[in-house]
């Protein structure tokens, strides 16, 4: 008798201070235990390693934040028997907007057309040619911003004045496409789930809720969905979402799209009951999700509709030979597929990591007068030539304790005390070597919770241009 295939060993994905997708009670039915191991930012890296092949976890499940994401770059590599779900080359777009630029050009999905500069010069070189409006938006960040960190611009004396006070790096410009409204689309396996309408108020541009925007759920048109699945087979996502504009002219835009988003509880069981299908390799019935299910639940209040846990629908199984012609083709139209892992990488961050990795011209090394006929001639060649090569030494960049002292006083919510407690646990040269290596770290600081967090780092991002 054939010996029966075990089930993999699931484990949760959590980091201290950050928001949970998914728990147990999303996994109704897997029949085995869930481990959970949680990243406690600082110097966890090694610790968290250690203890997914203690506990020999095959398959770690759980969105990763954009602050931590080319540290879990390095954590998947040491772990190449662990699939991550969502994979990190899926997770690519949840880091930036950049990155969300790179991926819909890559896979030839429709986008407002976009500049990005990481000298500001060349930034305002560009604005002072360009025709407006415009809009500019903070590329990368820890969280959905709501809309808070994108704005309108209409000449370049408005450009100008929001790059001096916001001091956004990388500078992230996009065409401004007049819009009727944008569209938020949930895939799973490659299918639409939920999809609704969000509408800017009267007069406005915006369609964050946040920012008095409205939603609703009929009639979203199939061009959108389409868009919307064809990103998630190119990210090969179990799960993904959309944000797809439409413009006065009839076209539809991706605003934005990534593994983490917003969604109530049913939504996020659709997910775990798909994966639990997905690895016990059918064993465990996939979750079946009608096409434009959407329309009749969208009609419940949404105070009600974010209670509701575990929504099944029975499939219909017509009694007449001829069968319902329209709910097949709904059906063959989006089926559920499953998500096979790829091998390698798509989105290497010794590339794509653009970030970190890019050296201001201010801070690039120099070659000396090498006096050089050619432009062109190579280093080994210079070498034997003129025996050997003086290159200035790039300046490591290291800020005081009066500049430190400079930066905290800008961050919303650090006071006195809580720059005491920073500069006495990590030192000066070490709160210098936080924000600019690894500024996890910071999380090691008493009283320094994520979104203390993300304000410093919100802050830096504006304030290390200025250096």
């Amino acid at each position: 008798m054939a010996k029966k295939k075990a089930l993999p060993k699931l484990g949760f994905l959590y980091l201290d201070h950050v928001l949970r997708f998914f728990d147990n009670s999303n996994f109704k039915g897997w029949p085995n235990k869930i481990e959970k191991v949680v990243y406690h930012w600082g110097n966890d890296k090694k610790r968290f390693i250690k203890e997914v092949k203690r506990k020999k976890i095959d398959v770690l499940i759980g969105n990763i934040p954009a602050t931590a994401y080319e540290t879990f770059r390095e954590i998947s590599r040491e772990l190449p028997e662990v699939r991550f779900v969502p994979s990190l080359d899926a997770q690519f777009a949840n880091k930036s907007k950049e990155n969300v630029t790179h991926f819909c050009e890559k896979h030839d999905l429709p986008i407002p057309k976009t500049d990005i500069f990481y000298e500001k010069d060349e930034a305002i070189a560009f604005l002072e040619k360009t025709t407006f409006p415009k809009i500019i938006k903070k590329s990368y960040g820890p969280s959905n911003y709501g809309g808070y960190f994108v704005h309108k611009v209409d000449d370049i004396t408005e450009a100008k004045a929001l790059l001096a006070q916001k001091k956004y790096y990388p500078v992230y410009v996009q065409e401004f496409v007049p819009m009727q409204a944008d569209i938020r689309v949930m895939v799973v396996g490659h299918r639409p789930m939920c999809a609704f309408w969000r509408r800017p108020p009267e007069g406005e541009w915006l369609t964050n809720t946040s920012q008095g925007g409205t939603m609703d759920y009929q009639n979203v048109p199939q061009e959108a969905l389409d868009i919307a699945v064809k990103a998630s087979v190119a990210a090969n996502a179990e799960y993904w979402a959309c944000d797809i504009a439409l413009g006065e002219d009839g076209k539809f835009r991706i605003l934005e799209c990534a593994t983490a988003f917003a969604a109530f509880p049913y939504i996020r069981d659709w997910i775990g009951q798909y994966l639990m299908s997905l690895f016990s390799e059918g064993k465990i019935k996939n979750p079946y999700i009608p096409a434009f299910n959407w329309e009749e639940l969208g009609k419940i209040r949404s105070s009600v509709l974010r209670t509701m846990r575990h929504i099944t629908f029975g499939e219909y199984t017509p009694s007449y030979d001829c069968a319902d012609s329209l709910e097949s083709m709904n059906r063959e139209m989006y089926p559920l597929l499953p998500v096979e892992l790829r091998l390698g990488e798509e989105w290497p961050s010794e590339i794509w990591n653009r970030q970190d990795n890019y050296v201001p011209r201010a801070l690039q090394s120099r070659v000396v007068d090498l006096h050089l006929e050619h432009e062109d001639v190579g280093l080994e060649d210079v070498e034997s030539e003129t025996g050997s090569i003086e290159i200035e030494p790039q300046r490591e960049l290291s800020l005081s304790q009066e500049q430190l002292f400079s930066f905290f006083a800008g961050v919303k919510g650090v006071g006195p005390k809580m720059r005491s407690a920073i500069l006495d646990t990590l030192g000066v040269k070490g709160t210098s070597e936080a924000l600019m290596k690894d500024p996890s770290k910071l999380l090691a600081v008493k009283n320094v919770k994520q979104k203390k967090y993300e304000a410093i780092m919100s802050h830096w991002d504006e304030f290390r241009v200025t250096l």
